[in-house]
């Protein structure tokens, strides 16, 4: 999933980088940073519901416990890779400009070191307390990101985004495995359903910070195609991922109560994206584009839908 920081971590962009003018505090908070904490907590969101799906109820806390550390561990590990391999765009981009790499408040040495024992924790923890098919999947998960994105996808091609968000759906998975020690069709629709809502969640964000992107020489699909052609990008992916998240209940997955709540936000949705394509087919830029009502809507709406997913068992 490629929810991100809106607003600069504030502060530290002043703070010399020497050793001696760097509180243990600032220290600490600097590292946290270094995980994207905000990102984590939407791919916990989609984690645990999936856990109550795979149980049919409460899973056992302690699994849940474990999967979570795990996970942040993991996603927190393949975060800090790429704020070092993205260290020289981060630092001519507005929007990165306070992260801890850029200021000084973390050597990359420092970040490469923290984001190995991350990876190294993260799987070992997963392997001995949950399952080995969770290990992989979360190691495959950081690969994907870090090498598949970042390294490779993200400075080549505008369709950055769509393949490199398969990174973020893999939490799903690793929800279900670690209940089921399995994957299911029920664990795929879901994957599907993040794999259709992150281009459409990130695209109204790259349409706000396009000149960053574009002083960078990244080619997100904003830069290359103009507002009018991502929208309309935006409205096909809303559209099927609104279409595949009804599939749950024909397989059998979920009850009504979930089938209403993925119809009245998905209909919310495809009317805010609808929106959004008109005001770009009407030349309408800046502020009164309203892109980020959309980006803002495509978090509460991946909550929702996954909070619906994690009660649908108690009522089903």
């Amino acid at each position: 999933m490629t929810a991100v920081e809106t607003r600069p971590a504030g502060g530290l962009s002043q703070v010399p980088g020497s050793p001696g003018n760097r509180p243990f505090g600032a220290r600490v908070k600097a590292f946290i940073a270094l995980t994207k904490p905000r990102v984590i907590e939407l791919l916990l969101m989609t984690t645990v519901p999936v856990m109550f799906l795979a149980a049919g109820g409460v899973p056992d806390l302690w699994l849940v416990l474990a999967t979570c550390v795990g996970g942040y561990l993991s996603a927190g590990g393949a975060a800090a890779f790429n704020m070092y391999l993205d260290r020289d765009i981060d630092a001519m981009m507005d929007r990165t400009a306070q992260r801890p790499l850029v200021t000084g408040m973390v050597s990359p040495r420092e970040c490469l070191v923290f984001a190995s024992a991350l990876t190294v924790g993260s799987t070992a923890l997963f392997w001995y307390l949950v399952n080995p098919l969770s290990a992989m999947l979360s190691l495959g998960a950081i690969f994907f990101y870090v090498v598949v994105y970042t390294m490779i996808l993200k400075r080549r091609t505008s369709q950055n985004i769509v393949w490199g968000g398969i990174a973020g759906c893999m939490p799903v998975f690793i929800g279900w495995s670690s209940v089921t020690n399995s994957v299911s069709w029920a664990s795929l629709v879901l994957f599907l359903v993040i794999f259709f809502w992150t281009p459409p969640h990130y695209w109204p964000l790259s349409m706000k910070v396009t000149d960053d992107y574009k002083r960078v020489g990244v080619p997100m699909l904003p830069v290359v195609a103009g507002n009018k052609v991502v929208a309309r990008q935006i409205v096909v992916y809303s559209w099927v991922m609104v279409a595949v998240s009804l599939l749950l209940q024909p397989l059998g997955y979920t009850g009504w109560f979930y089938t209403a709540v993925a119809v009245a936000c998905g209909a919310f949705w495809l009317r805010e994206a609808h929106a959004l394509q008109s005001r770009a087919k009407a030349g309408v830029t800046g502020a009164k584009l309203k892109e980020m009502r959309l980006f803002h809507w495509s978090i509460t709406y991946v909550s929702l839908l996954f909070v619906a997913v994690a009660v649908d068992p108690f009522l089903h």
